[in-house]
């Protein structure tokens, strides 16, 4: 792709005198030379997202409410499959009643950011992202670039200024996420019309011009704004325009929310250099006004130098020697009553656990409803896995991979296949585990077996993480005294949160260890063990 020359000098110059004082503006490659992962991010380990729009006003519908709404079949998108008859029983006809109509509706009447912020502290989280636009395009800041944005309509507040505001309150480094890249595809259903019954072949709201607008609640904006222009009137010249746009919301974004993460919703940089030109633009940003590079860009990128690698929906299948990041969430993203959670305490607690153990944070996100609240059913499961994060929070914070990330690993793909079950795809569970993205184990997978275990390190103390504990000894084949991993006598073994004694025997080839009846906790149980590493592991 060629750069727009005039745009791009403009940029520099922009941002050279007016945010920089004239200071550094370095290129993408000469930033690699100042970037070192932060602190904050590696040794968080717990963070939570709100991904929450526009797109939670509608109860069913699926995470991608806003493009579903226009198409009475989905195809494949099933996960949308209730969104168009939701939409015409709920707000009307989308030929009269679009998104943009459900922006309107959309209040967040009952958003309190200091309490949101104080409860995700509580329960152990490290760092906070908000959604600051989706595939629908539709702006959660006071954008001085895009109209359509959360401080001129629906709720008219400025949700991520609010949000960023009590994360520094409450000392939680603050992330925004960007999902607008795909919009010109995605959107295109609002153009059709139905193909079948009373409105068949009335054009769809995504048609409207500013014009139609004249005495409704939108009168003086432009759905093309929204939507885009018709497919027909998309010419090369505005596809240019709108990506430079793009480029001005998030270095506005950035800078003036002043962030700590910049999320990507993509396998690369959005829109390719137009993307890496917003990252460039911010990591100047960070390092004029902090003197360092204590900021990051993130996405599901390989091989990028200076950002994180981010895993949709699992996480990494070893050991990885950087840190990294895994998403997850309970139901499709925006809060929505099509289907019960995927996940429970236990499962976010063992994925939790998981990411740790190769080096990765998990990035949890917690389904706000429309009015800014946690639905009560996620609240109780968020309530249990802060108990238990606060319990162990010593083996998670800070915490780095050891040599290996487990023992008895496979546990439950072992039992399946001893057991012979016929209603089990063995075979697609192994390739399964074999993935990164949408590798998640969720309360329909199989469980774990009770000696399965990870691992985590802090200094010489070793921790063991046993994933689905039982009354009974467990053998530890990695933890014996001439463990090919340079393992040591261990010289005690505690279990945190309580005081009771552990009963262990270590021998030349592996660890017996008794796990107790009586835990702390009915989840996993974690091992404090120390003597075993050298000073050096």
């Amino acid at each position: 792709m060629k750069y727009n020359i005039n745009f791009f000098l403009f940029l520099f110059i922009f941002y050279s005198i007016t945010c920089f004082g004239q200071e550094k503006n370095l290129s993408w490659e000469e930033l690699r030379d100042h970037f070192e992962c932060p602190k904050w991010f590696s040794e968080a380990r717990f963070g939570i997202w709100a991904h929450w729009g526009a797109q939670s006003k509608p109860e069913l519908g699926g995470g991608w409410y806003a493009r579903h709404m226009y198409m009475q079949d989905v195809g494949g998108e099933t996960f949308g499959k209730n969104a168009y008859s939701y939409h015409l029983k709920t707000f009307g006809h989308p030929s009269e009643i679009g998104f943009k109509d459900v922006i309107h509706q959309w209040k967040a009447k009952n958003l309190d950011t200091d309490n949101l912020m104080q409860y995700f502290k509580k329960i152990g989280a490290k760092y906070f992202m908000i959604l600051a636009n989706h595939h629908d395009r539709f702006d959660n800041f006071n954008s001085s670039h895009f109209e359509w944005n959360s401080v001129n309509m629906g709720p008219k507040r400025d949700i991520v200024g609010e949000f960023e505001k009590s994360s520094r309150k409450y000392g939680l480094p603050f992330g925004v996420s960007s999902h607008d890249d795909r919009f010109l595809s995605w959107w295109l259903p609002a153009f059709g019309a139905d193909t079948n019954g009373p409105y068949k072949g009335v054009p769809y709201d995504g048609n409207m011009t500013k014009e139609d607008g004249k005495g409704k609640w939108w009168e003086g904006l432009d759905p093309a704004n929204l939507y885009g222009p018709p497919p027909e009137r998309r010419t090369p010249e505005w596809i240019q325009k709108m990506k430079e746009n793009w480029v001005l919301r998030h270095i506005e974004l950035t800078t003036k929310y002043d962030v700590d993460m910049l999320w990507f919703d993509g396998y690369g940089f959005p829109y390719g250099d137009y993307g890496k030109e917003a990252s460039r633009a911010f990591y100047n940003y960070k390092l004029n006004k902090y003197g360092k590079l204590n900021a990051i860009v993130v996405g599901k990128m390989k091989n990028e130098p200076s950002t994180i690698q981010d895993i949709e929906r699992g996480g990494a299948n070893k050991i990885l020697p950087y840190p990294w990041q895994g998403t997850l969430t309970f139901t499709d993203w925006f809060y929505k009553k099509d289907k019960p959670s995927r996940h429970n305490a236990r499962t976010v607690i063992e994925s939790l656990i998981d990411m740790n153990s190769k080096n990765g944070n998990l990035l949890l996100n917690v389904e706000l409803l429309p009015d800014g609240t946690i639905p009560q059913e996620h609240k109780i499961i968020l309530d249990n896995i802060g108990t238990w994060v606060n319990l162990n929070n010593e083996a998670i914070y800070a915490s780095k991979p050891w040599k290996i990330y487990g023992d008895n690993l496979d546990s439950y793909l072992k039992v399946l296949d001893e057991s012979k079950l016929d209603n089990v795809d063995i075979e697609a569970l192994k390739k399964q585990k074999e993935q990164t993205h949408f590798n998640e184990r969720t309360i329909e997978s199989p469980s774990y077996g009770h000696d399965e275990v990870r691992f985590t390190t802090k200094g010489d103390v070793l921790y063991v993480f046993v994933l689905n504990p039982k009354k009974g000894k467990i053998k530890l084949p990695s933890l014996g005294f001439q463990s090919k991993y340079n393992t040591k006598k261990i010289s005690s073994i505690k279990m945190l949160g309580s005081k009771t004694k552990i009963k262990f025997r270590q021998n030349s080839d592996k660890l017996i260890l008794k796990v107790p009846k009586k835990r702390p906790n009915k989840y996993t149980t974690v091992f404090k063990i120390e003597g075993l590493l050298s000073s050096d592991q």
